[in-house]
C-alpha cells in the first residue's frame, strides 16, 4: 500500500509537470460548461452538451493518460528503476491507475453537477456509468501504452483510437449505418445508457456490450504487458 500511495503521489506531481495530459482532465468538462450555459435552441434536449462532451471525456481522457504515462515511463526506463526498488508492477498499474481514475472522476463529479439529473438514484447512476466507461477506456490505454515502445508511438495508436471511441457515439446521430457499427463499442453503449438514463430502459444489452468490450481490452493488455516487458524477470 506505501509503494501504491508514492506512484500515486509521483504521478501527481508529474501531470502538473506534464500539460499534454492535464489538459485532458480540464477541456471537455470545461468544453461543456461553455457550451450547455451558451447555446439555447428550441427542441434541445437539456442535457445534449452535458452527455455528448462525458462521452467525448471518457473516449480520451483516461485512455491518452494511462498511454502517455506509462509509454513515457518505459522509454525514460523509470518503470526499471522502479522494479529494481521492490515496487511489483501490479503496485505500479494500482498507483497509475488509481491515480488516473480519481483524476477522470473528478471530471465526472463536474459533468453530474452540470447535469440537469435531480435524483439522487439518477445521479449516482450517472457517476457509476462514468465510472464504468472510464475503466474501460483506461485498460485499453494501459494496453497501448504496454505495447508501445515511447511516448511518440505510443501517441501513434492513442490517437486514431481515441477519435473513433469518442466521434463514433456523436456521428451514429447522423447516420444509421454508423449506428449499426458503433453499437459495438462501449462509447456507442455509454452514450445510449446516458440519453436513457431516468426513462426506464433496460440497462441489460448496454452492459453485457460494455462487459465483452472489456473483456476484449483485458485481454490485449495481458498479451502486450508480457510482450512490452513489464513483467518482472
Amino acid at each position: 500500500m506505501n509503494n501504491i500511495l508514492i506512484i500515486l503521489k509521483k504521478q501527481i506531481k508529474d501531470t502538473l509537470k506534464n500539460k499534454a495530459v492535464l489538459i485532458q482532465f480540464v477541456m471537455f468538462p470545461v468544453m461543456a460548461f461553455i457550451m450547455t450555459n451558451s447555446v439555447k435552441i428550441e427542441g434541445m434536449p437539456p442535457d445534449f452538451f452535458v452527455n455528448m462532451f462525458a462521452v467525448m471525456y471518457i473516449g480520451m481522457a483516461p485512455l491518452v493518460a494511462m498511454s502517455a504515462i506509462i509509454s513515457e515511463e518505459k522509454e525514460k526506463n523509470t518503470l526499471r528503476v522502479l522494479m529494481m526498488a521492490d515496487v511489483t508492477p501490479g503496485q505500479y498499474l494500482a498507483g497509475t491507475g488509481g491515480y488516473v481514475f480519481l483524476a477522470c472522476m473528478a471530471g465526472a463529479a463536474f459533468f453530474c453537477a452540470l447535469s440537469g439529473h435531480e435524483s439522487f438514484r439518477e445521479k449516482g447512476l450517472f457517476l457509476f456509468i462514468m465510472a464504468v466507461g472510464i475503466v474501460a477506456s483506461m485498460v485499453l490505454g494501459a494496453a497501448i501504452g504496454a505495447g508501445s515502445a515511447n511516448q511518440m508511438a505510443a501517441t501513434s495508436v492513442t490517437v486514431p483510437v481515441m477519435m473513433i471511441f469518442s466521434f463514433l457515439p456523436m456521428l451514429s446521430v447522423f447516420n444509421k449505418t454508423i449506428k449499426k457499427i458503433a453499437e459495438i463499442t462501449y462509447s456507442q453503449q455509454i452514450s445510449q445508457l446516458f440519453n436513457g438514463l431516468g426513462k426506464g430502459e433496460d440497462y441489460a444489452g448496454s452492459a453485457m456490450i460494455i462487459a465483452a468490450n472489456m473483456i476484449v481490452f483485458g485481454v490485449l493488455f495481458g498479451l502486450l504487458y508480457k510482450k512490452g516487458g513489464l513483467c518482472r524477470r
